[in-house]
């Protein structure tokens, strides 16, 4: 039996991939493992496989851009930043046939034209803002040069009734020590001009909200990215008296999402300057700290309402004891208690649709629309009855996988379900 030539690196932790046809180009691939998922626009041949319920992207493109692409992303990555996992590469296919990139599916996340399928997501243009220009500050804060930012290059998990952008094409980058102002300014123009394009785009195909004006909205993206990167980087002056001005500057970057390692102040005559060395600044305050006390991994505001749950929880149970709780103990409690008994008592069917962090948040959403309702606190039982019982009916899946080739006709002419809801 003759071997198909061709060199594979690959991440351990998952598949081999060598049961795949790699002497084939990609669009010919007629393997079993092959799965349609709904995805953005690409200039290049992308694919999809499934090994055991992971699903697995496959990019065809030029062997250089392809490694250097490759080592993007695991740079990324490295750094705590929001892109995809990048898993390997096979180059030096038979034929001369192009490289292909391997790079992890985003669980539950959704391209930007999907967002724009079925029922409106609340609020859609300011979540799109928020999520684009936080993901860019981050990027720029590490020195990383996107080269092409686009909602296209993007993917979008929900958070809490926000949205998270995760960055899946960084073939364009470049990574830098530090980006200029002129740099940054660049992937600006070029963030605004495309996001212009993509919404036009949707407007004709499919109409945007009212509220959603393709022009204002790119325009508003860049607005937002230098409010925020002002905020981060900007230097504070305060007196030798106003020493819980740091606190306070600490506060609002968390309150961001924001960490700072170290801080640097400068005394001077009239008092002192703080600094933030914009390389020390690191995004998922909450994400980390929610992890730290109860290990459960969540998105940055999903992080954020299950702290305010365990900070509520440390005071009930503060009164009831009438003793001081820690932090620590009273997380300790509140997963054993509150967490795990609400996630186990949610039908599998929303189990399968959602993340576990989503559900708890939505969970929670739902009793605070309740106790409003009520003018007190109806507990969290009473809320979980009543979620079920209202999101059951309503179920759509946050990720279809479309299992004959004709079904992206059918998507295309609105026969999917809801993907928004």
């Amino acid at each position: 039996m003759e071997t198909t030539r061709f060199q594979l690196v690959a991440r351990t932790g998952h598949p081999s991939f060598l049961d795949l046809p790699w002497d084939t180009p990609l669009e010919e691939w007629a393997t079993p493992r092959l799965v349609n998922v709904i995805r953005g626009i690409s200039r290049h041949v992308v694919r999809f496989v499934e090994y055991d319920g992971a699903l697995y992207a496959l990019k065809e493109l030029p062997e250089r851009p392809a490694r250097r692409e490759w080592g993007l992303l695991r740079g990324l990555e490295s750094q705590g930043l929001p892109v995809v996992e990048a898993v390997g590469i096979v180059t030096e296919r038979e034929d001369d046939l192009e490289a292909v990139l391997i790079t992890r599916h985003l669980e539950y996340s959704l391209p930007y034209r999907a967002l724009f399928s079925g029922a409106a997501i609340p609020d859609l243009r300011t979540h799109l803002l928020n999520a684009l220009a936080e993901l860019l500050t981050r990027l720029h804060l590490r020195g990383f040069f996107w080269g092409d930012c686009s909602l296209s290059n993007a993917l979008f998990r929900r958070d809490a009734g926000a949205l998270s952008a995760y960055l899946v094409d960084a073939e364009t980058g470049e990574q830098h020590q530090q980006l200029s102002d002129g740099q940054r300014g660049y992937d600006l123009d070029i963030a605004q001009l495309n996001v212009v394009g993509e919404l036009l785009d949707i407007e004709a195909e499919l109409g945007l909200p009212v509220d959603l004006d393709p022009e204002e909205t790119a325009d508003e993206i860049v607005r937002r990215y230098q409010a925020l990167w002002h905020e981060l980087t900007r230097e504070e002056a305060f007196g030798t008296d106003e020493h819980y001005k740091v606190e306070e500057r600490l506060h609002r970057l968390n309150s961001l999402g924001f960490d700072v390692e170290e801080i640097q102040l400068n005394a001077t005559p009239e008092g002192y300057r703080l600094n933030l060395d914009p390389h020390v600044v690191e995004p998922g305050h909450h994400r980390h700290r929610l992890l730290r006390l109860t290990g459960l991994d969540a998105q940055e505001n999903q992080a954020r309402r299950m702290l305010n749950d365990i900070a509520r929880f440390r005071e009930a149970m503060e009164r009831r004891e009438n003793r001081p709780i820690s932090e620590s103990v009273a997380a300790s409690h509140w997963r054993d208690e509150v967490f795990e008994p609400t996630v186990a008592a949610v039908p599998e069917d929303l189990w399968a649709a959602l993340p576990a962090a989503e559900l708890f948040h939505q969970v929670l959403e739902h009793r605070w629309f309740l106790s409003e309702k009520a003018g007190k606190d109806v507990g969290i039982d009473k809320a979980l009855g009543s979620y079920v019982e209202s999101e059951l009916p309503m179920l759509r899946p946050e990720r279809i996988v479309l299992e004959e080739p004709g079904d992206e006709e059918a998507l295309a002419d609105g026969e999917a379900a809801d993907l928004s809801r």
